[in-house]
């Protein structure tokens, strides 16, 4: 058995698991950086010991232990650096913490490379030799799966949410303290913040969310699939700056699939997946386009489980 943690920027997922991708014990809930990441960590362990004890397996039974953390992460240290969504987490050694509880090795893994694992392993892109993932969750991130193996280059590959895709000092400020990156547009955090501010009272919007200071991004979806205006507009213009990003990744690493995972997965292919195609294929020689599929996450809500397994994997492989 493996255990597996996947944090992200609000949720916490453990799961417990085996090689084939059988869970038998997984846990979610919500999650707040207090400021102090041991007391954080410390909450995660008592979570995985619960767990363990659901599942029946001991501590001493594991196999390995797997993080997926969001970026920066110092690979070779297991050090997670300074997330733009973990607010006080600069330069936690992790890996060595968990290696503290734990006798079975611990792997820290960037939560886009892992999730990237997971569709390429269990979703949406088993079979591809070539894989981009992207996530546009909290913030937005990437992972790379080419020839079949994650790539990670000096450490910071697949980091496509801050790749940029406007210039200039009107352009959005993004997380990580810089502007016009790709996530300051598509993200779920920095998408809400612009929906409170711009929101019509008027728009269906608006009354889906009870108020334009509360819309979110799936008040947009909803309120676009009833043909509100305002939200087909500002579904339009999300669209147009991931396509942005889709088209210099293909030219770039010309990938099999694109599986996009959490806000383009909920949108769906009316609403997402078919302007984006069109997009792609107005914008990239066909030569490349064609050989490209654009698709949905296939995991789901199971999504961060599989991501948090395929990091433990990466701890002690099973293959």
């Amino acid at each position: 058995m493996w255990l597996g943690f996947d944090i992200g920027g609000t949720k916490l997922a453990v799961v417990v698991g085996d090689e084939a991708g059988r869970i038998a014990a997984r846990r979610r809930r919500a999650i707040g950086a207090s400021g102090d990441p041991r007391t954080d960590v410390n909450a995660m362990l008592r979570d995985a010991h619960e767990l363990l004890a659901e599942a029946g397996v001991a501590a001493s039974a594991l196999r390995g232990v797997g993080v997926a953390a969001p970026g920066p992460i110092d690979f070779a240290r297991g050090v997670v650096e300074s997330p733009p969504n973990l607010a006080g987490w600069d330069a936690v050694p992790i890996r060595a913490w968990l290696g503290e509880v734990f006798e079975a090795p611990v792997h820290l893994e960037n939560d886009a490379n892992a999730a990237a694992l997971a569709e390429w392993r269990f979703g949406a892109g088993r079979g591809a030799q070539h894989l981009v993932y992207l996530t546009m969750s909290t913030g937005v991130g990437g992972g790379l799966v080419l020839d079949g193996r994650l790539y990670r280059g000096t450490g910071g590959a697949g980091e496509v949410g801050h790749m940029p895709v406007e210039w200039g000092r009107d352009s959005e400020l993004c997380g990580c303290g810089r502007r016009g990156c790709l996530e300051a547009y598509v993200g779920g955090r920095r998408w809400t913040e612009r929906l409170a501010r711009i929101t019509p009272a008027a728009s269906r919007v608006a009354a889906l969310a009870g108020a334009p200071a509360q819309a979110r991004p799936e008040h947009v979806l909803a309120a676009a699939r009833e043909g509100d205006g305002f939200a087909r507009g500002e579904l339009e213009r999300w669209n147009r700056y991931l396509a942005r990003g889709l088209v210099a990744l293909s030219y770039v690493l010309a990938p099999e699939v694109f599986v996009l995972g959490t806000i383009a997965t909920a949108a769906g292919e009316a609403l997402c997946f078919e302007p984006l195609r069109r997009a792609l294929a107005a914008a990239v020689w066909p030569s490349v386009a064609r050989k490209s599929e654009i698709r949905g996450s296939g995991l789901g809500e199971d999504g961060p489980y599989y991501a948090a397994l395929c990091a433990a994997f990466e701890a002690s492989p099973p293959y």
